[in-house]
């Protein structure tokens, strides 16, 4: 895809140096991936302390049957020797956000008593409130981000229809990622990562905190979990307690999937993120940190070798879908669940993850890409005939305004929504301005999200004048 171009090794290598401080951007994964970022940044040098301040056994906490085990793909996924830290094959890795425990904890820790909420404390047995599978491309060089939502409606085997985040409930990691896998088409699945919810705080503070921008004002209160939120709109530094705050707020019309979409938005904020110089005085303790909260299956040296590739991932190889689907309607069954959507998930699959399909992928007609346009510069909706005239221009008739994009935008964003990159190319080429972003933050109904920063301002007067012709 033309939008998604690696940097050659050439200028890899001519900018080696200047890289480390400057590239420090690279993917990472909610609820670990926030708490990862910051060694992520830092070069392999993370990753050879990674080797000194861990144990070279498997980071598990979990018993598994040799039946559980089997769930999971047992080939080695890094080099050996002196190759340890690079990957040999790509690497479906699932990851897993723990939910807090109910209200009835006797004697919880006193390092939680600042959270304001009851954390899951050194469990993983309950829901899996955040599921996302990401895979790691060595060949392609690149990771793709799959957001998974809690309320997927499956079938969990031997428990019937479920909401999917109950899977681990029943049967651990390895129900979960059969459910998952049967959810995408069989996509196997290498190895899990369980996070607990209750060092997230601190990860996010020892990493200096985070710069993202709060799409609009938030205020929650749960007794029950002691979770109090409170956060204002704007661009603005989250401490750790702030991150969860808006990390866990979905209490707004879009539930769960603006949740996701809040989380979309975090992990780009940390990958566009500078290094803050302080991380390399906090490392060990972000280790130590990240040790005593997850349970994984994976070696040390698999980690090492998955933190390697992520810091030598150029940022626009790193990719964020959502589970296609739909709401389900009021009435339509007992509870509100996301419908996933065979067609759509076959689709993303075979495109982005690498996994064969039967049917055959054509290529999206312009006239049917459903577009919707979100502006941040404060323009009226008649300011906007001419970006629409310049699209209708170019073949695109399936066209609609959306709720303006909260933050402020110097650059265009243009979201291929449904992870359709060339399609977005194709616009950006036919407007001649805007980044192609794959992610899911734009509208659920679109194909291809267009939110408007300022360079619009500057190109607005000449599509005004050349869409007159």
């Amino acid at each position: 895809m033309t939008s998604q171009r690696t940097s050659t090794e050439g200028n890899q290598s001519a900018n080696a140096s200047k890289s480390r401080g400057k590239n420090a951007k690279s993917g990472r994964w909610l609820w670990f991936w926030v708490g990862m970022s910051g060694i992520a940044m830092v070069s392999a040098t993370a990753g050879a302390l990674l080797a000194v301040s861990l144990s070279s056994t498997p980071l598990q906490q979990a018993e598994l049957s040799p039946q559980e085990e089997a769930v999971f793909d047992s080939d080695a996924i890094a080099g050996s020797g002196l190759r340890f830290s690079e990957l040999t094959r790509p690497v479906n890795l699932l990851v897993m956000g723990m939910s807090v425990l109910p209200p009835d904890v006797r004697n919880p820790p006193s390092e939680t008593k600042n959270l304001r909420y009851l954390p899951q404390v050194n469990s993983f047995d309950g829901l899996s409130d955040v599921m996302l599978l990401v895979q790691f491309e060595p060949e392609k060089k690149k990771i793709a981000m799959l957001s998974i939502p809690r309320d997927t409606r499956t079938e969990i085997e031997g428990y019937g229809i479920r909401k999917i985040n109950a899977a681990n409930v029943e049967g651990g990691p390895a129900l979960t990622a059969k459910t998952v896998s049967n959810v995408l088409g069989g996509t196997g699945i290498d190895r899990y990562i369980r996070i607990n919810v209750l060092g997230v705080e601190k990860l996010i503070d020892a990493l200096g905190g985070v710069t993202v921008y709060v799409p609009k004002d938030m205020k929650y209160r749960d007794d029950s979990q002691h979770l109090y939120i409170d956060l204002k709109a704007g661009k603005q530094h989250l401490n750790g307690n702030q991150t969860l705050q808006l990390l866990r707020f979905r209490h707004d019309e879009l539930g769960d999937i603006g949740r996701i979409q809040r989380q979309q938005m975090v992990i780009r904020a940390l990958i566009d993120q500078s290094l803050n110089p302080m991380t390399w005085k906090e490392l060990p303790n972000i280790l130590n940190v990240v040790k005593d909260n997850i349970d994984t299956n994976l070696t040390v040296e698999e980690l090492v070798a998955l933190v390697g590739f992520s810091v030598r991932t150029n940022r626009s190889n790193m990719q964020m879908f959502m589970l296609p689907g739909r709401f389900s309607e009021n009435g339509e069954f007992d509870a509100s669940y996301w419908i996933p959507s065979k067609r759509g998930i076959t689709k993303l699959m075979a495109q982005h993850f690498g996994v064969e399909s039967t049917s055959e992928l054509q290529v999206a007609d312009p006239a049917r890409l459903r577009i919707a346009i979100q502006d941040s510069t404060g323009s009226d909706r008649s300011q906007l005939r001419p970006l629409i005239k310049a699209l209708e221009k170019a073949g695109y008739r399936n066209i609609y305004v959306y709720k303006p994009w909260s933050e402020p935008l110097e650059v265009t964003n243009i979201i291929a929504q449904q992870g359709d990159g060339n399609g977005a190319e194709s616009i950006r080429n036919s407007l001649g301005f805007g980044e192609v972003k794959i992610e899911s933050t734009g509208s659920l109904d679109s194909d291809i999200s267009i939110q408007l920063g300022k360079d619009w301002l500057q190109k607005k007067d000449l599509l005004d004048s050349s869409s007159s012709f």
